[in-house]
């Protein structure tokens, strides 16, 4: 992701914070295949987690709830950091780029990616999962989030917000072989509709890979 992408897209989601708070973070409330996927991953998982591109928190906080007692949150934007850090108190925040993360080598156990990956073009995917691969520790689990498509949908307007942020779908089977060539075994895609009046309309597909 080029500089002028990232610039942009950490200055939207300054703009968008609070209307992001307010849309996103009670959503899993409503989303139970989310939950359980989460379920599962606290389940497996045996050691810190990071909630990458965690947005205000609400991830973070999900799996600090449901068993995962060391838990982190990064996110691009520093204003949803900082809102991050007010709903979840507990829970340590701070601002980064999942392309160049500050975290020593083979750190954490896990890694949640929700929706993360959506800013970041096809040819950048390699790249992003090889460093996922670089702080996790061997045997780890990430599970990632994207909407499911082949398209690009740009806003310059976002819920009454100036913005400059692209959006892009991926098929599963693409995001899977970037993860095998960041050297990750993909262990399960599942794909499922949108819940109606809860989120975007769009297909959502998730996977669960682990670090060879």
């Amino acid at each position: 992701m080029d500089d002028k992408i990232t610039t942009n897209t950490r200055t939207s989601y300054d703009r968008l914070a609070d209307e992001y708070v307010g849309r996103i973070y009670p959503e899993l409330q409503h989303k139970p295949f989310d939950r359980q996927l989460l379920d599962d991953f606290a389940a497996r998982v045996r050691g810190p987690v990071c909630d990458l591109g965690c947005g205000p928190g609400h991830v973070a906080r999900y799996l600090r709830n449901h068993g995962v007692s060391e838990v982190c949150g990064i996110d691009l934007s520093p204003e949803l950091v900082e809102r991050a850090r007010r709903l979840n108190p507990g829970i340590e925040f701070q601002a980064g780029n999942m392309l160049a993360l500050n975290i020593a080598d083979a750190t954490w156990a896990g890694i949640v990616a929700f929706y993360s990956i959506i800013h970041i073009p096809r040819r950048g995917h390699v790249a992003v999962f090889s460093e996922m691969e670089r702080v996790l520790r061997p045997g780890g689990l990430l599970l990632v989030a994207f909407h499911v498509g082949e398209e690009i949908i740009h806003f310059d307007e976002l819920w009454g917000q100036t913005v400059s942020i692209d959006f892009h779908f991926f098929r599963s089977s693409e995001v899977a072989e970037s993860l095998r060539s960041a050297g990750f075994e993909v262990e399960k895609i599942v794909e499922r509709d949108p819940y109606p009046n809860v989120e975007a309309a769009t297909r959502r597909g998730y996977i669960l890979a682990i670090k060879s």
